[in-house]
C-alpha cells in the first residue's frame, strides 16, 4: 500500500511539476495606445483650466449634510448597486472553480459488497451457491489533466480578468449611483425654486389684478387693464401645478435610484439650499487620468480576458495527457482491511492527441482572435467616450459662472424694471402693459435662472463622474 502511495505522489508531483514548468501560449498583452489627444480641448468655450488634478472621493465633494445623507441611503439600498455587487461574487465563485482545475481532485471511497453467487458445483463437490464478502478503502484521482501547454492556466488567467473586470464594473455601477443620486436631488432643488418662483409670481399677479380691478371700479382703469393682469395669474396658476407634478415625480425618482423611501429631512428646499452648493471640481489637463475610469478599467480588463482565451485556443492544438489512479485495501474480512497484503493500486496516464477535428480547432483559435479584436475596439471606444463626455463636461464648467453672472444680472435688471413700471401705474403715469411686460421678463429671467444654477450643479456632478469619481487603478494582479 506504501509503494502505491508512493508511486501515485510521485506521479502527480511529476505532473504539476511539469504543468508549471511550461508557459502558456498566451499572446502577451501590450496596453492599446489610447485613441485620444494627450490635452483636452482648450478655447473660449473652456475657459482656464486647473492644475492637472481628479475629483477627490465623493464625500470631499458633495459635503451638504441632507445630500451627503441621501447619497449614503442609496449606496446601502439601492437594487442596482447590489446586482453589481452579487455578481462580483458570482464571477469571483466562476474563477475559483476554474482554478480549481489546476489541481487534481482526489476523492476517498469506502465499499463493502455482499453476494450470493452460484457455484456451478455438483452438489457431491460442495454447496451450489457460495455467500462472497468485500470490503475496500481507498482514494483516487480522477482524469486530472497535465497542463503541460497551459490550456488551463489561460482559462484560468480568463476567469481572473474577467472577474476583474466584473469588480470594476461595480465601482463603475456605485459611481453612476453616486452621480445619479446627486442628479435627481439637484433635479427635485431645482423644481422646489421653480414652484416657489411660480407661487410668488401668482401672489403679486393677485395683487396687480385686485389693483386693476380697484381702478376700473373707480372709474380710473379699463377693463384691458383686467384682463392683462388676470393673464400672468393664470400663467401663475398653470405653471404651480406643472411645477407640483413634477416636484412629486422628482421624488419618486429619487426614491427609485435611492431603493428607499427617502426621508422629509434629507429634502432639498430649494436651490437656495445650503446643502445644494456644490464646491468646484478641478479639470484634468491631460487626459492620462481616464484611464483610471472604472469603465475604462473594466474594458481593459475584458481586452486581457480575450487575450488568455487566444492562449486557450492555441493549446488545443497541442496533445493533452491525462492522468488516472487510485489506491487502497480490499478484504474479504472486515477485521483484515488494513492487514499486511491488502494492498491495492493502479496508476493510468492518457495522452490524446488531436489528430482530425473537422477544423474546429482552427475555428476555436479564429473565433478567440475575433474576440480579440472586439474587445481592443472597445477598449478604444471606453477611452473615447470618456474623452467626449469629459470634454463636453469641460466646455460647460469653462462658461457657466459669466452664464450664472449674466443671468443673476437679468433677474436684477428685470425686477427693477418692474419696480419702475409699477409706480408709474400706480400713479397713472403709464397703462398697464408695461407692467404686465415687465412681469413676464422677470418671471422668464427667475425660471432661467433656476434652470441655470441647475446647469452648474450638474456640471459639477458630471465632472465628478466622468473624471472617474477619484477611484484609483483597480484591483490588479501581480
Amino acid at each position: 500500500m506504501r509503494l502505491g502511495l508512493a508511486m501515485l505522489g510521485s506521479g502527480l508531483g511529476l505532473a504539476l511539476l511539469v504543468g508549471c514548468a511550461n508557459g502558456p501560449l498566451t499572446p502577451p498583452y501590450h496596453r492599446p495606445p489610447p485613441p485620444i489627444p494627450a490635452a483636452f480641448p482648450a478655447g473660449p468655450a473652456y475657459g482656464a483650466q486647473a492644475p492637472d488634478a481628479a475629483p477627490a472621493p465623493w464625500r470631499e465633494v458633495f459635503v451638504g449634510a441632507k445630500l451627503r445623507g441621501v447619497i449614503e441611503l442609496a449606496l446601502s439600498q439601492s437594487r442596482d448597486l447590489r446586482v453589481a455587487v452579487a455578481q462580483v461574487s458570482a464571477a469571483q465563485a466562476q474563477f475559483h472553480t476554474q482554478r480549481a482545475a489546476l489541481l487534481p481532485a482526489v476523492n476517498g471511497t469506502a465499499s463493502a459488497t455482499y453476494a450470493r453467487e452460484y457455484s456451478g458445483l455438483p452438489p457431491q463437490y460442495g454447496a451450489a451457491y457460495d455467500r462472497v464478502t468485500e470490503y475496500s478503502v481507498g482514494g483516487a484521482v480522477a482524469s486530472y489533466q497535465v497542463d503541460l501547454f497551459g490550456k488551463i492556466r489561460s482559462l484560468t488567467r480568463a476567469a481572473f480578468e474577467q472577474y476583474l473586470a466584473t469588480a470594476a464594473g461595480r465601482r463603475s455601477e456605485e459611481l453612476t449611483v453616486i452621480a445619479g443620486t446627486a442628479t435627481d436631488w439637484m433635479t427635485l432643488a431645482s423644481d422646489e425654486s421653480l414652484l416657489k418662483v411660480s407661487q410668488t409670481t401668482l401672489a403679486n399677479g393677485q395683487s396687480s389684478l385686485d389693483l386693476a380691478n380697484a381702478r376700473l371700479n373707480g372709474g380710473v382703469g379699463t377693463a384691458l387693464d383686467v384682463a392683462n393682469a388676470r393673464t400672468i395669474v393664470e400663467q401663475a396658476k398653470a405653471d404651480i401645478g406643472r411645477y407640483t407634478t413634477q416636484v412629486a415625480q422628482d421624488k419618486n425618482a429619487l426614491d427609485l435610484i435611492v431603493g428607499a423611501s427617502v426621508p422629509a429631512a434629507l429634502l432639498p428646499t430649494d436651490m437656495d439650499d445650503p446643502d445644494a452648493r456644490l464646491p468646484k471640481v478641478p479639470g484634468a489637463l491631460t487626459s492620462a487620468v481616464l484611464l483610471a475610469r472604472p469603465d475604462v478599467i473594466q474594458a481593459e480588463d475584458q481586452l486581457r480576458a480575450a487575450k488568455a482565451n487566444i492562449g486557450a485556443a492555441r493549446a488545443a492544438f497541442f496533445p493533452s495527457i491525462s492522468l488516472t489512479s487510485s489506491g487502497g485495501t480490499t478484504t474479504a474480512s472486515l477485521a483484515s482491511l488494513f492487514a499486511p497484503g491488502t494492498a491495492v493500486w493502479n496508476f493510468a496516464p492518457t495522452i490524446t492527441v488531436p489528430i482530425f477535428e473537422g477544423g474546429a480547432n482552427r475555428a476555436g483559435l479564429d473565433y478567440a482572435k475575433a474576440q480579440d479584436r472586439i474587445a481592443v475596439a472597445q477598449y478604444e471606444k471606453a477611452v473615447q467616450t470618456a474623452f467626449r463626455e469629459t470634454a463636453d463636461a469641460l466646455a460647460v464648467q469653462g462658461v457657466i459662472t459669466s452664464r450664472l453672472s449674466a443671468q443673476q444680472g437679468l433677474v436684477d435688471a428685470a425686477a427693477d424694471s418692474l419696480r419702475l413700471a409699477t409706480a408709474l401705474y400706480d400713479r397713472g403715469q403709464d397703462t398697464y402693459l408695461d407692467v404686465l411686460t415687465a412681469q413676464r421678463t422677470l418671471y422668464a429671467a427667475q425660471q432661467a435662472l433656476v434652470s441655470t444654477q441647475l446647469i452648474a450643479a450638474d456640471n459639477i456632478v458630471t465632472l465628478y463622474e466622468v473624471l472617474g469619481g477619484g477611484y484609483g487603478q483597480g484591483l490588479r494582479a501581480p
